[in-house]
């Protein structure tokens, strides 16, 4: 196939209709697959339309990172009063020991008893 100079492709793309433009601006593209994501920092994309369909091409490398669902818990201000009381605890304390215990508030308690006992060298 021999290669066509940038006249020859103009003159075929506005044959075909298809309008080419650069998006400006463009930081980084994340693509989420079902266990990862390909994130591709400082891409050069290109919109192409064609026919009224947009067709992005992305130019640039990806790297792949695990994707790392984080379920949001909903900490409610009467569990971290609590947890607060039973533990001497400050708010931060309360609230990242029921984070970790996806707001269970019994274990967020032995959590943070656990936690001191351990810096105590009990």
């Amino acid at each position: 196939m021999r290669r066509m100079s940038p006249r020859e492709l103009r003159r075929l793309t506005r044959r075909l209709g298809l309008k080419m433009e650069e998006l400006q601006g463009v930081e980084e593209v994340i693509i989420k697959l079902r266990d990862k994501r390909l994130l591709i920092r400082t891409p050069q994309v290109l919109l192409m339309n064609l026919g009224g369909q947009v067709i992005y091409q992305i130019i640039g490398e990806a790297v792949e990172e695990e994707e790392m669902e984080e379920e949001a818990v909903e900490i409610r201000e009467e569990d971290l009063q609590l947890v607060m009381a039973q533990t001497g605890a400050s708010l931060d304390e309360a609230r990242e020991a029921l984070k970790a215990t996806k707001g269970d508030i019994a274990a967020a308690i032995i959590l943070i008893q656990e936690r001191r006992a351990t810096r105590t060298g009990e």
